[in-house]
Protein backbone atom coordinates (compact mmCIF):
# COMPACT_ATOMS: atom_id res chain seq x y z
CA UNK A 1 0.00 0.00 0.00
CA UNK A 2 2.74 2.52 0.54
CA UNK A 3 4.43 1.78 -2.78
CA UNK A 4 1.02 2.44 -4.37
CA UNK A 5 0.75 6.26 -2.23
CA UNK A 6 4.64 6.75 -3.57
CA UNK A 7 4.00 6.52 -7.20
CA UNK A 8 3.74 9.38 -9.26
CA UNK A 9 1.41 10.52 -10.46
CA UNK A 10 0.80 12.55 -13.96
CA UNK A 11 2.76 15.71 -14.26
CA UNK A 12 0.83 18.77 -14.52
CA UNK A 13 0.94 20.28 -17.90
CA UNK A 14 -0.62 23.50 -17.38
CA UNK A 15 -1.42 26.31 -14.53
CA UNK A 16 -2.62 25.76 -11.09
CA UNK A 17 -6.46 26.40 -11.16
CA UNK A 18 -7.86 26.38 -7.88
CA UNK A 19 -10.97 26.16 -6.49
CA UNK A 20 -13.12 27.58 -3.43
CA UNK A 21 -15.83 29.34 -2.48
CA UNK A 22 -18.16 29.43 -5.22
CA UNK A 23 -14.96 30.72 -7.25
CA UNK A 24 -11.96 29.65 -9.77
CA UNK A 25 -8.25 31.18 -10.16
CA UNK A 26 -4.90 30.25 -11.11
CA UNK A 27 -2.70 29.70 -8.43
CA UNK A 28 0.75 31.17 -9.54
CA UNK A 29 2.60 30.76 -6.18
CA UNK A 30 2.36 26.63 -6.71
CA UNK A 31 4.57 27.03 -9.36
CA UNK A 32 7.84 26.85 -7.18
CA UNK A 33 6.58 23.46 -5.48
CA UNK A 34 7.68 20.12 -6.98
CA UNK A 35 5.15 18.22 -8.72
CA UNK A 36 3.84 15.04 -6.63
CA UNK A 37 5.20 16.01 -3.58
CA UNK A 38 3.88 15.01 -0.10
CA UNK A 39 3.16 18.46 1.79
CA UNK A 40 2.51 19.07 5.57
CA UNK A 41 1.04 22.29 6.84
CA UNK A 42 2.81 23.79 10.00
CA UNK A 43 0.38 25.83 12.03
CA UNK A 44 0.76 27.62 15.07
CA UNK A 45 3.90 30.09 14.22
CA UNK A 46 4.92 33.08 16.15
CA UNK A 47 5.44 36.39 14.35
CA UNK A 48 9.16 35.83 15.07
CA UNK A 49 9.51 32.58 12.93
CA UNK A 50 11.24 33.49 9.67
CA UNK A 51 11.04 30.93 6.12
CA UNK A 52 14.51 30.04 6.89
CA UNK A 53 13.73 28.45 10.57
CA UNK A 54 11.39 26.61 9.29
CA UNK A 55 13.74 25.24 6.78
CA UNK A 56 16.53 24.50 9.66
CA UNK A 57 13.90 22.75 11.44
CA UNK A 58 12.91 20.30 8.56
CA UNK A 59 16.16 20.04 5.72
CA UNK A 60 17.73 17.16 8.52
CA UNK A 61 14.51 14.85 6.38
CA UNK A 62 16.77 13.12 3.51
CA UNK A 63 13.21 13.57 1.24
CA UNK A 64 12.56 17.27 2.56
CA UNK A 65 12.32 19.26 -0.85
CA UNK A 66 11.29 22.64 0.52
CA UNK A 67 9.57 25.11 3.13
CA UNK A 68 7.83 28.30 2.69
CA UNK A 69 6.21 30.57 5.73
CA UNK A 70 3.18 32.05 4.45
CA UNK A 71 3.29 35.81 4.40
CA UNK A 72 0.53 38.64 4.35
CA UNK A 73 -0.28 39.81 0.64
CA UNK A 74 -0.68 43.27 1.27
CA UNK A 75 2.69 43.22 4.04
CA UNK A 76 5.25 40.73 3.04
CA UNK A 77 7.12 41.24 6.15
CA UNK A 78 4.12 39.92 8.12
CA UNK A 79 3.70 36.54 8.64
CA UNK A 80 0.40 34.39 8.77
CA UNK A 81 1.35 32.23 11.36
CA UNK A 82 1.70 29.00 9.25
CA UNK A 83 3.38 27.47 6.58
CA UNK A 84 4.51 24.30 4.56
CA UNK A 85 7.03 21.71 3.95
CA UNK A 86 7.43 19.67 1.16
CA UNK A 87 8.53 15.93 0.91
CA UNK A 88 9.62 13.58 -1.76
CA UNK A 89 9.07 10.13 0.66
CA UNK A 90 5.07 10.07 2.00
CA UNK A 91 6.42 7.78 4.74
CA UNK A 92 9.13 10.26 5.64
CA UNK A 93 6.38 13.22 5.90
CA UNK A 94 4.31 10.90 8.37
CA UNK A 95 7.61 10.57 10.22
CA UNK A 96 8.19 14.48 10.52
CA UNK A 97 4.67 14.81 11.47
CA UNK A 98 4.85 12.20 14.47
CA UNK A 99 8.73 13.74 15.34
CA UNK A 100 8.00 17.09 14.93
CA UNK A 101 4.20 17.80 16.20
CA UNK A 102 4.22 20.03 19.00
CA UNK A 103 8.11 20.98 19.08
CA UNK A 104 8.61 24.22 19.40
CA UNK A 105 9.78 26.51 16.80
CA UNK A 106 10.36 29.95 18.06
CA UNK A 107 8.04 31.24 20.99
CA UNK A 108 5.37 28.35 20.21
CA UNK A 109 4.52 24.56 20.02
CA UNK A 110 4.27 23.65 15.96
CA UNK A 111 0.70 22.00 14.61
CA UNK A 112 1.68 20.25 11.82
CA UNK A 113 -0.44 18.17 10.02
CA UNK A 114 -1.05 16.38 6.26
CA UNK A 115 -2.11 19.68 4.00
CA UNK A 116 -4.78 19.22 2.10
CA UNK A 117 -3.88 22.00 -0.82
CA UNK A 118 -4.69 19.33 -3.56
CA UNK A 119 -8.32 19.31 -2.21
CA UNK A 120 -8.76 22.57 -3.55
CA UNK A 121 -7.57 21.08 -7.80
CA UNK A 122 -10.69 21.88 -9.97
CA UNK A 123 -10.27 17.37 -10.73
CA UNK A 124 -9.97 16.90 -6.64
CA UNK A 125 -13.41 18.90 -6.18
CA UNK A 126 -15.24 17.63 -8.81
CA UNK A 127 -14.37 13.70 -7.83
CA UNK A 128 -15.68 14.65 -4.13
CA UNK A 129 -18.62 15.95 -5.40
CA UNK A 130 -19.19 13.10 -7.72
CA UNK A 131 -18.71 10.74 -5.11
CA UNK A 132 -20.62 13.10 -2.57
CA UNK A 133 -23.93 12.73 -5.67
CA UNK A 134 -23.40 8.47 -5.22
CA UNK A 135 -23.70 8.23 -1.54
CA UNK A 136 -27.04 10.55 -1.77
CA UNK A 137 -28.26 8.52 -4.35
CA UNK A 138 -27.80 5.28 -2.20
CA UNK A 139 -29.01 6.67 0.83
CA UNK A 140 -32.34 7.80 -0.95
CA UNK A 141 -31.10 11.57 -0.53
CA UNK A 142 -30.95 12.61 -4.66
Amino acid sequence: AAAAAAAPSKPRTGPHVRTGGGKKWVDNTLDDWPDNDFRLFVGDLGNEVTTQMLVDKFKHYSSYNMAKLVKERRNSNKARGFGFVSFSDPLEAARAIREMNGKYLGNRPMKISRSTWKEREPEEVAKKRKQQKKLQKQLGLA
